[in-house]
C-alpha cells in the first residue's frame, strides 16, 4: 500500500503545506473619529499661541517683536468668545427691532453702532434701517446722506429685483448699508405698517441682518410693523429717572399689547451719556433683569456724546466692548426660532 504523503507547492515530499496566510485585519474606527469636521487648526496644530493685541500683555509682545509672548489676558478671552458668537453662521434672514418710548435716550446712536459692529465682523449684509415717520437721523449719524431715502425706494418697488437695485437708494458706512428715512415731515408721515412690511420683504431677500431704528412712539403704524416683523428686541433706557422709567413703561405697554414673549427675550441698553451718583444704577439693573433676558450698559464716550458721524475707530475700548456685548447676545438668537414666554418674574425691584 502507497502512502501518499502532501507536498509543498514546490512538490517536495514530505514538507507540510503551509495553511494560507490569514487576510489582514482592519484596524478599528478610533473612537471619536466620525467626519473631516474634526481636523481644525486647533485640534491639529503643535502650538499655536494667540497674540495678545492690548494691554501689557500686548506692549510686551510688540516691543520684543514677538519673542516674549504671554498670551491673552481674561479681557481678551471674552472679546474672542464675543467675536465668534457674533460670527454665528445665520440661515436666511434676522430682523432686530431698536426701540424707546422716549427720544434723547441714545436709541439711533445704539442702533449705528449695533449695525456697525455687526458688519465690521460678519462676512455677509447687514443693513440699518431708519423706519423714524418724524425725519429720523440713523443716516446723519452714519453717513451724511439723506438725498435718497426709503421713500425713493418705495416708490420703485416694482423695479426692486436685485441687490444692485436697492443699492441705489442706500449709502454706506463701512460695511454697513444704510437706508435713511424721509427727511420731509409731510412725506415721512405717510410711511405706515403696510410700507414697513413691503420694505422689509425686499430688504431680507438680500440681507442678512436687518436693523430698524424705530420712531420713539409706539402707537405709530410702522412701530405696529417693526414689532410684527422682528425677531429680537433691543429697548434702550438711560440711568436716570426719566430714562429708565420710560423704558420700564415700554416693557409695560408691550406686554399689555401681546408681546410678552419679546419683552422677556430683549435687551435693555442703559446709555450712560448722563448720569449720577444719585442714581442707583445697581437697582435699576436689577430691576431690567428680572424682566428681560439681558442688560448692557454703554458708558459715556466723548465721541458719541458729539451727535455727530460715528466712526468705531474713535470709540473708547469700553464702549466698544459694550457694543460688542450687545452684538454677540443678539447673535445669540440668529437662527433661533422666537422663544416662548417664560412664567412673569415672582418679585421685580421697583423703580419707585
Amino acid at each position: 500500500m502507497t502512502n501518499h504523503q502532501p507536498t509543498d507547492p514546490r512538490g517536495i515530499p514530505g514538507v507540510p503545506v503551509a495553511p494560507p496566510p490569514a487576510p489582514p485585519s482592519r484596524p478599528a474606527p478610533r473612537p471619536g473619529a466620525t467626519s473631516s469636521a474634526e481636523l481644525t487648526e486647533d485640534a491639529i496644530v503643535r502650538f499655536r499661541s494667540d497674540r495678545p493685541q492690548h494691554g501689557w500683555r500686548g506692549v510686551l509682545y510688540k516691543t520684543t517683536g514677538g519673542l516674549i509672548n504671554p498670551g491673552i489676558g481674561p479681557l481678551e478671552k471674552i472679546r474672542q468668545d464675543q467675536l465668534r458668537r457674533i460670527r454665528r453662521p445665520l440661515p436666511g434672514s434676522h430682523q432686530i427691532a431698536v426701540s424707546s418710548i422716549k427720544g434723547g435716550v441714545g436709541k439711533t446712536t445704539v442702533a449705528a453702532c449695533l449695525g456697525l459692529v455687526l458688519a465690521e465682523n460678519r462676512g455677509d449684509r447687514v443693513i440699518a434701517l431708519d423706519a423714524n415717520p418724524d425725519a429720523g437721523t440713523l443716516a446723519d449719524r452714519l453717513t451724511s446722506e439723506t438725498s435718497v431715502t426709503v421713500r425713493n425706494l418705495l416708490d420703485n418697488l416694482a423695479s426692486t429685483h436685485s441687490l444692485t437695485d436697492v443699492a441705489r437708494y442706500t449709502s454706506l458706512a463701512g460695511r454697513l448699508q444704510v437706508l435713511a428715512s424721509e427727511q420731509d415731515p409731510a412725506m415721512s408721515e405717510a410711511f405706515n405698517r403696510e410700507e414697513y412690511e413691503q420694505v422689509c420683504e425686499v430688504l431680507t431677500r438680500f440681507y442678512n441682518v436687518v436693523i430698524t431704528d424705530s420712531g420713539t412712539g409706539l402707537v405709530h403704524s410702522a412701530m405696529e410693523g417693526t414689532l410684527a416683523l422682528a425677531q429680537s428686541l433691543v429697548v434702550v433706557g438711560a440711568p436716570t429717572v426719566d430714562g429708565a422709567s420710560r423704558a420700564s413703561k415700554t416693557l409695560d405697554w408691550l406686554i399689555a399689547h401681546g408681546y410678552a414673549a419679546m419683552v422677556a427675550d430683549a435687551v435693555v441698553v442703559l446709555s450712560c451719556d448722563r448720569t449720577s451718583k444719585e442714581v442707583d444704577t445697581e437697582r435699576l439693573r436689577g430691576h431690567f433683569e428680572a424682566r428681560c433676558r439681558a442688560v448692557v450698559e454703554v458708558p459715556h464716550d466723548p465721541h458719541l456724546a458729539t451727535g455727530g458721524r460715528i466712526e468705531v475707530a474713535r470709540l473708547h475700548q469700553d464702549t466698544h466692548d459694550a457694543f460688542l456685548m450687545l452684538a454677540a447676545l443678539l447673535a445669540d438668537r440668529f437662527g433661533v426660532p422666537r422663544l416662548p414666554a417664560p412664567p412673569p418674574p415672582t418679585t421685580v425691584p421697583s423703580l419707585s
